[in-house]
């Protein structure tokens, strides 16, 4: 399996030629509401080329469900694309249409397709619908927390065994900082930490964050867990 950053928290799976894209945030619509979030580094547009198997989102924030960047995706018609979201975004996702099928992905729920098997978990952010999500493929589980505080409801939802996990550090906007990151990650025994949330925005080093099995992705490459 083969995973690709791109930016912010997008992530994209690609595993036996199946692939599912994690909240892709490819435009610059957030510095349009803030001027201080301009991105840092420009889009690049060869994602767009790609009509993804499962889209998923985490919760619906711009950079997040990003209205700029979701309708390039959801208006396309060479495929039926899954759409996981919960309701918050399920809500305006759905109306795009095209022929997708729009699931709502609340905490509890799962959906197998391809190689993938994915569930809803909670996450503790300032949109109540957001969602955590474990992707179990090939005997593991990755774990994309998407953006989420340092919260005990969370734990008993996850498998004993993890791979990876995915979390943001940023420490603003109802996110972990580093320090909580890396004790979060601990708590999740998870043998390979991916810092996610940094960059675009700010100028934060995640080799600051204070925690052993680290892996720093880089910009629209793939990561090598």
């Amino acid at each position: 399996m083969t995973v690709t950053w791109l930016g912010q928290a997008g992530l994209l799976f690609e595993e036996q030629g199946f692939t599912a894209m994690i909240d892709p945030y490819l435009s610059d619509s957030v510095a349009k509401v803030d001027a201080t979030k301009a991105r840092r580094a420009p889009v690049e547009e060869r994602f767009f080329d790609l009509t993804p198997d499962v889209l998923l989102f985490t919760h619906d924030h711009l950079d997040h469900y990003d209205p700029e960047t979701a309708p390039r995706f959801l208006e396309k018609t060479d495929k039926q694309m899954t759409v996981l979201s919960p309701t918050s975004v399920w809500e305006k996702a759905h109306c795009h249409g095209n022929g997708h099928n729009y699931v709502q992905f609340n905490p509890g729920t799962s959906w197998t397709e391809g190689p993938f098997r994915f569930t809803a978990v909670p996450a503790a952010h300032s949109d109540p619908y957001a969602i955590g999500i474990l992707l179990e493929v090939g005997g593991k589980c990755y774990y994309v927390t998407g953006d989420t505080l340092y919260n005990e409801m969370i734990f008993p939802f996850l498998p004993a065994e993890i791979e990876a996990v995915f979390l943001p550090i940023n420490g603003v906007g109802n996110n972990m900082n580093m320090r909580d990151a890396a004790r979060f990650a601990a708590r999740t025994g998870a043998r390979r930490v991916v810092p996610l949330h940094f960059g675009l925005f700010d100028n934060l080093d995640p080799n600051e964050m204070p925690c052993e099995g680290k892996v720093i992705p880089q910009l629209y490459q793939k990561i090598i867990i």
